[in-house]
């Protein structure tokens, strides 16, 4: 068992004892509401008495005394606990606190999010000191360890050091390891990372894996292990074969994998009867996809494929914190529980009118309240990208007779260049772009040939990726340097220039990787780019995952990393990096 956290003082404590032995009037009272009891699994008529931030009653009493309490009445109102997002990568153009901000008013109010940002752009001495601080905002944050960086990076070793190691899954935030994209390793004989994974169980905490197409042989070793859950299954018989092994199984829904109302129908026929160790993800979508809501609407696409209402919302709660073992504090509408919940119009209508995380209120009857969860930035060492280089025609030299062919958004194949690439100007006529990555501190450089990404990119620029290194694509060598030399006048970002003009920039204000402005701002500058992009010939999903996905090397078969250019396969460095 995790030593844990209890969030409340001693003084505290007796005054909650106080407001339910009528001596002190609670802060807020919902009257009359249909209230989930997930120890019952019924829905149950009562009230709910709220002191300060913790549930202190549920059940058919009202309080004797009740001056300046907040009397709501929630008579043909249902009440949940708050939504839980179980794998965010809370840094796709967005950060942790526009992302929360955002969909909280839909009910997600808590988040286990990965830390790859903090390992690979992050000063690590902050970071611990920013899951402190993020940590009081009016949401829920949680956190992984991970024990490999699904690329391939120079100085590993300085990333992976023991203290940093130790103190991270230390942090009383940090819930679980994971995801483990370098599972083969593992299986390979690895004992560095089953070492690190034997001290995550020691403490108590979950593994989570990440085993895309794993046999049940994989699946096997992977549970002896100690690996505790997935959230890769591609179809229903997967989930059935995870949850066969004793695995906890993730539904996803995300905006490459939008496979929820398809998992669902596929497991119902393969005979499924329990939803107890199942639950929904997002898995990091990027900004669009959280147009109408996060895990809401999972709940609903759940509720029009016939899931049993109670199971629908226990995907999204109760499930998602018994796994965790929070179910003490978040996930359930109980005494002792902090007061993180959902009020619903109906049961068929997961998108709630009010919403309360941690004793605040997110949104009052449909309207967003003002909140306290302005972040400073500058105070972790978050500011705009410094690029302090200059890219030159040299750096734009392509001879290399490998180049990447997309096979979907994140899927790269290995194709041989038949082009003419050492000219300065690509033919509009084939889908074929120049595509180099540059270190962000301009020490090296791969340069090759991308196939399929589009026909008519004349210059692009992102400082958005896995590692925080610079992408430039495109046909004409000239704006791919003039798209490059504004991405740096901004601070970082993704810039698109043709015709001698900058189409579009989009500034990424937090080293050049995420953006400080609303989630609103955000997806509106998406929506801009993804339409700007398939006009110029992208025909896959969605081209931020390939941005970021251009160098993970936990997918197939070939990536663009530091160290060069890397069949993940064989696991070796086919090409690579050049010194600049």
């Amino acid at each position: 068992m995790p030593e844990r956290i209890f969030p409340w003082k001693l003084s505290q404590i007796r005054k909650h004892i106080d407001v339910i032995t009528n001596k002190l009037a609670p802060t807020i009272v919902l009257k009359n509401a249909t209230i989930l009891n997930s120890f019952l699994r019924q829905w149950i008529k009562g009230h709910v008495w709220i002191a300060d931030d913790r549930i202190v009653y549920v059940g058919n009493q009202l309080p004797q005394l009740t001056k300046n309490s907040e009397m709501i009445d929630c008579a043909n109102k249902v009440i949940v606990p708050g939504y839980i997002e179980p794998h965010a990568h809370p840094f796709q153009l967005y950060n942790p606190q526009s992302l929360a901000n955002y969909v909280s008013k839909t009910g997600t109010t808590t988040f286990i999010g990965d830390n790859l940002f903090f390992l690979l752009q992050y000063n690590k001495k902050k970071a611990l000191t920013f899951l402190d601080d993020v940590g009081k905002l009016p949401y829920h944050f949680y956190w992984w360890a991970r024990f490999d960086l699904q690329t391939e990076v120079h100085g590993e070793e300085n990333i992976f050091s023991h203290d940093f190691l130790k103190q991270w899954l230390e942090h009383k935030t940090v819930i679980q390891a994971g995801e483990l994209t370098s599972w083969p390793k593992l299986v390979a004989g690895d004992d560095w990372i089953l070492y690190w994974l034997r001290e995550t169980k020691r403490r108590g905490k979950k593994i989570e894996g990440h085993f895309p197409g794993a046999s049940e042989n994989t699946l096997l070793k992977m549970k002896l292990f100690g690996v505790d859950s997935d959230h890769e299954s591609m179809n229903g018989k997967d989930v059935i074969n995870r949850l066969k092994m004793g695995y906890t199984a993730a539904l996803r829904q995300s905006s490459i994998r939008p496979d929820l109302s398809k998992l669902i129908k596929e497991v119902q026929d393969e005979g499924l009867t329990s939803y107890d160790q199942l639950y929904y993800t997002t898995d990091g979508a990027t900004p669009t996809f959280y147009q109408d809501g996060m895990i809401n609407q999972c709940i609903d696409i759940a509720l029009e494929a016939n899931v049993p209402s109670i199971d629908a919302y226990h995907m999204a709660t109760y499930n998602i914190a018994k796994y965790y073992q929070l179910e003490d504090q978040i996930g359930v509408i109980a005494p002792g529980r902090i007061a993180t919940l959902n009020i619903l119009d109906s049961i068929d209508n997961p998108t709630p009118s009010s919403v309360m995380a941690k004793g605040n209120w997110i949104t009052k009857d449909g309207k967003h309240c003002k909140l306290n969860d302005t972040i400073n930035w500058s105070d972790y060492g978050l500011n705009q990208a410094e690029i302090s280089w200059e890219l030159s025609i040299d750096d734009l030299q392509f001879s290399m007779p490998l180049g990447m062919k997309m096979k979907n958004s994140v899927i790269m194949e290995p194709y041989s260049i038949a082009i003419d690439s050492s000219v300065n100007e690509l033919s509009p006529k084939h889908d074929e772009c120049f595509l180099a990555l540059i270190d962000r501190n301009g020490e090296w450089r791969v340069n090759t040939v991308i196939k399929g990404f589009a026909k008519n990119i004349q210059g692009f620029a992102s400082s958005y990726s896995t590692t925080g290194d610079i992408i430039i694509i495109g046909k004409k060598k000239a704006e791919m340097i003039a798209a490059f030399k504004r991405m740096k006048e901004i601070g970082g970002g993704i810039v698109l220039a043709e015709d001698n003009q900058i189409t579009l920039e989009m500034p990424l204000q937090l080293n050049g990787s995420a953006s400080s402005e609303d989630l609103e701002q955000v997806i509106s500058q998406q929506t801009v780019l993804n339409q700007l992009l398939k006009d110029r010939g992208y025909q896959f999903d969605d081209p931020i995952y390939s941005l970021l996905f251009f160098s993970s090397t936990h997918l197939p078969y070939i990536r663009i990393t530091p160290k060069g250019i890397f069949d993940v396969m064989k696991k070796t460095v086919l090409f690579p990096s050049i010194m600049r």
